[in-house]
């Protein structure tokens, strides 16, 4: 009886004891770059709690009044940036058979270092498309433990492939054997391979569907994955909510990718106008990396890359630039994706002068790494602008980038769910 009593005396005290109150941050800068609505803000104030953005406005507006503030000066704050298209456990400068130096961990090594250069870059989300041992989901469960130090990871593990295809081990002969852990041969095969990286982390499908330029012995354009299987692997992930990212730059794979219903053409070089037209009547986005073509050409042959993949480099690199000016053109739904790991990591922001370049607004290459990536990813409730509800990440860099795109290249500041991973006020 007595015990009863005491229960009921403690739990009447914790009901009447003041809940601490989340500490508030208010950040403000000179100007804002609003993504949603396609405009920049003046003198923008953004009200922070327990990681998540709670109100947007203006300077002067109410704030709580033991906020802690921090004032970003005469810089422009810009949401955290998505590159959908990233492999953070690769180094382009170890291409070719120069890989074989290492034993197989070194490449996790390599990814953490690399998911802070990207995180420092102002990246506050990445989708990482390919990476073996599942390392990508290992380097996920690293950051969100605070183990190490990087941006959200959403982690597709294997990119999923058939025999002597790009996703394959083609480099080597018959004598020396190599996993197949990523590889299929139908669509029952498939989809079990869909099902099984998903049990391991997979939260994306990435399939090699053609060639490629870095793989050994293919032609970069030629269809690897046959219309019946890419449905499979469709059909199989969508029931799992799971979204398929297709490495394509044919254009019959295009096509028949778009066919099946895949959600995302990773490089799309050789797209044609009914490309276009089944991109737009599926609602898929073309996600095109139209600035390594740069870096390859010029330090490809110096990192031990193979010949065929320079010459094929050569072939497909203006072609996919000017597919890219007429996708955008024709009214494809445009993301922003650089294939960091082909070229160096950290340096993700070099491919905004390209897009703009070759035909794109500011405003519209910024919103292909803000609102359109976080829609394209289905988390447009967590990241992707400057919003209540969202994620507090955020960026701030010198100057007005929407009159200097290349301001991105440089960036000051870096909040990451509430918390100055870079920079901060000064």
């Amino acid at each position: 009886m007595r015990l009863t009593a005491l229960m009921v005396a403690a739990l009447a005290a914790l009901s009447f004891t003041p809940c601490a109150q989340a500490e508030a941050i208010v950040v403000t800068a000179a100007r804002m770059v609003d993504v949603l609505a396609g405009r920049e803000v003046e003198r923008p104030q953004i009200v922070i709690t327990d990681g998540r953005i709670t109100s947007v406005g203006r300077q002067g507006d109410p704030v709580p009044t033991d906020a802690k503030r921090a004032d970003l000066g005469d810089r422009t704050l810009l949401p955290g940036l998505i590159d959908m298209h990233v492999h953070l456990t690769t180094d382009p400068r170890f291409g070719g058979y120069r890989k074989l130096e290492f034993t197989d961990s070194f490449w996790m090594t390599v990814g953490v270092a690399n998911a802070r250069k990207t995180l420092e870059a102002g990246f506050t989300t990445v989708r990482n498309v390919g990476s073996r041992n599942y390392d990508d989901v290992g380097l996920k469960q690293g950051i969100e433990r605070g183990y190490i130090v990087g941006p959200r990871i959403v982690p597709a593990t294997y990119a999923i492939g058939s025999t002597g295809g790009h996703c394959d081990a083609t480099q080597f002969p018959p004598s020396i054997t190599t996993p197949t852990t990523q590889i299929a041969n139908s669509p029952d095969e498939y989809r079990a391979l869909v099902r099984k990286v998903h049990k391991y982390g997979a939260e994306l499908i990435k399939v090699c569907m053609t060639g490629g330029v870095m793989s050994k012995g293919d032609s970069v354009g030629a269809q690897q994955v046959s219309l019946d299987e890419i449905k499979s692997i469709v059909d199989e992930a969508h029931r799992l909510g799971l979204r398929v990212a297709v490495h394509a730059h044919g254009t019959d794979s295009i096509n028949d990718a778009l066919r099946a219903g895949v959600d995302t053409i990773e490089h799309a070089s050789l797209a044609n106008t009914e490309s276009f037209r089944l991109a737009k009547q599926h609602g898929a986005w073309f996600d095109m990396d139209i600035y390594n073509d740069d870096y390859t050409l010029a330090e490809g042959e110096k990192n031990g890359m193979f010949a065929e993949s320079l010459a094929k480099e050569k072939m497909i690199g203006l072609a996919q630039r000017q597919t890219f000016r007429a996708a955008h053109a024709a009214g494809v739904k445009m993301l922003f994706g650089t294939d960091a790991g082909v070229y160096p990591h950290g340096r993700n922001a070099l491919q905004f002068a390209k897009m703009v370049e070759w035909g794109m607004t500011p405003m519209e290459a910024i919103q292909a790494a803000t609102k359109n990536a976080a829609e394209a990813l289905d988390r447009s409730a967590d990241v992707g602008a400057i919003a209540p509800g969202r994620y507090a990440d955020l960026i701030a860099v010198d100057g007005d980038p929407l009159q200097d795109i290349r301001r991105l290249e440089t960036v000051a500041v870096v909040m990451k769910g509430g918390e100055f991973v870079k920079g901060g006020a000064r």
